[in-house]
């Protein structure tokens, strides 16, 4: 009689390796649509965290600190994930502590002017939504342009539309115990180059910034 040959089981760890390479691979390339810019700016209020969760001792002669070399203060930073659309007008990052949106000056108006677009209501709405999601009360509204033109001018005109942007957000927004701060930075604060039309682009932008829900 033959004798009946038996095909060996697959080990159970290799079948759970190759579940998890596969779950490794559909998140980096399902992710590659997003677009990262690893430089933004920060404007005031959106610190990096004051205190350190390890101590480092200034004097460890380890460090090869040059002669009269002081350490900075520690600083927590928190992981930020950004995502910006295919055409650039919109971009949004996400820390464990703050939701800010960047929206791109002309989508919300005309050159040089602070009157909101036919496009410009529905994308603040939108943002209106996730401050209700997130149930914010304390939102920031800050303009930005680009170094083209007077200082002075920048500064005026990144006001004038952070407050037309703010109003929209007061008539979406009915809770009596939100809050906001309004600012015109101008020309502070770049997130790109400002030597190339690109780069001014992406400077010219109102931000919305407002505090996560905690977990």
């Amino acid at each position: 009689m033959t004798p009946t040959r038996t095909r060996p089981a697959t080990p159970r760890l290799a079948l759970v390796l190759t579940a998890a390479t596969l779950m490794v691979a559909t998140n980096i390339y399902g992710a590659a649509s997003a677009h990262a810019d690893e430089t933004p700016g920060v404007p005031p209020g959106t610190e990096a965290s004051p205190s350190a969760p390890v101590k480092v001792d200034p004097n460890d002669p380890d460090l090869k600190l040059p002669e009269g070399a002081t350490l900075a203060s520690a600083k927590v930073l928190d992981i930020k994930q950004v995502v910006e659309d295919q055409s650039g007008d919109e971009r949004r990052e996400d820390t464990n502590a703050d939701v800010k949106f960047a929206l791109q000056a002309e989508v919300l108006f005309g050159k040089d002017s602070a009157k909101l677009g036919a496009e410009a209501k529905s994308r603040i709405s939108a943002i209106a939504e996730e401050i209700k999601a997130q149930n914010a009360t304390k939102i920031r509204v800050f303009g930005f342009t680009d170094n083209l033109g007077s200082s002075a001018h920048g500064d005026v005109l990144s006001r004038k539309r952070a407050d037309a942007v703010q109003n929209v957000l007061d008539q979406e927004l009915t809770d009596s115990n939100v809050t906001y701060e309004v600012r015109g930075y101008g020309e502070q604060y770049p997130i790109a180059d400002n030597s190339s039309e690109p780069g001014r682009k992406k400077n010219r932008r109102v931000e919305v910034s407002f505090p996560r829900t905690e977990s």
